[in-house]
């Protein structure tokens, strides 16, 4: 049994996906973006700014079923330049200060947005 996860806190979906979904003691959160769920434009102020606002668009997501980044289990990073890995790291570690979930990163060639890091995260119930 699934069911779709949707706030007005977090960035509406730019395409055929949803925020997020619910499926057994699993949420799956769609890969989210620097982008202001108020204004729909993306956060100025380089990569730690828009690391800042993917973190905060996922903590409202996961705030919206009342679970929290502790409830995060596993995380991709995607970014455009592994050379801004060290500075997402540092805002990525303000986050997830204890107990850290499993983490992939690789680098691609571009983003939706032309944004520079975009995360997606897998919670558990």
């Amino acid at each position: 049994m699934k069911s779709v996860v949707t706030t007005d806190k977090a960035p509406a979906a730019i395409g055929p996906y949803s925020q997020a979904i619910k499926a057994g003691s699993f949420m799956f959160i769609s890969g989210q973006i620097p982008v202001d769920p108020a204004t729909g434009t993306v956060v100025s102020g380089g990569v730690a700014a828009q690391t800042k606002k993917v973190l905060d668009n996922i903590t409202a997501i996961l705030k919206s079923e009342n679970l929290n980044l502790g409830n995060v289990v596993k995380t991709t990073v995607f970014l455009t330049d592994m050379n801004d890995f060290q500075t997402v790291n540092q805002v990525y570690g303000e986050y997830f200060s204890q107990d850290a979930p499993a983490r992939g990163c690789v680098q691609v060639a571009r983003l939706p947005k032309d944004v520079s890091v975009e995360i997606e995260a897998i919670a558990h119930l």
